[in-house]
């Protein structure tokens, strides 16, 4: 029993109010953790497509550049994203995404969306 008088484990902010309940993550990093994968793994398609789009019809230097530029994007956003996916996997409460790790995540993946789409079109 605990302090407070409610069963074990459970907590009261004040008395007379039903106890907190601990926070249980249940599945939640794991799903966290996939969809980072999931999400590396379209990034790395939409890459090896735009690199195929860039070379199809002979090698140029605007092809080249966008190539290189969505290689470059790619790998900014595999290593935050290996990042994230380390840090989900070794804390039992992992922290919040820090806001410039966000923002950057963001902002590779729209500049990625952007080479691909330059290069199709």
């Amino acid at each position: 029993m605990s302090v407070d008088g409610g069963p074990p484990g459970r907590a009261c902010s004040r008395l007379g109010e039903a106890p907190e309940p601990e926070r249980d993550p249940g599945l939640q990093p794991e799903r966290t953790r996939l969809a980072w994968r999931r999400t590396t793994l379209s990034g790395t398609v939409a890459a090896v497509l735009a690199m195929k789009t860039a070379l199809h019809g002979g090698i140029s230097v605007a092809g080249t550049v966008v190539c290189a530029l969505c290689c470059g994007l790619w790998l900014g956003f595999l290593a935050l994203a290996h990042h994230r996916i380390r840090v989900l996997a070794t804390s039992t409460e992992p922290a919040a995404l820090a806001p410039r790790h966000a923002t950057a995540t963001v902002l590779f993946t729209v500049a990625l969306a952007v080479c691909a789409a330059a290069l199709v079109f």
